[in-house]
């Protein structure tokens, strides 16, 4: 949801989750992948197939 443009308030409301909680698992997949930034994010899930 996030390489589609979504807002962490946003994605919190689709999931029925608190931003905080979106952060956080955002922060720890960056950090997992070794990714410094949404824009390297979004590359990834875009190379990865992971968005259309």
């Amino acid at each position: 949801m996030i390489a589609e443009g979504k807002t962490n308030k946003d994605i919190a409301g689709i999931l029925n989750l608190s931003v905080y909680t979106v952060e956080a698992h955002r922060g720890h997949i960056m950090e997992k992948l070794n990714l410094h930034s949404i824009n390297d994010l979004v590359r990834f899930a875009v190379r990865n197939g992971l968005v259309d």
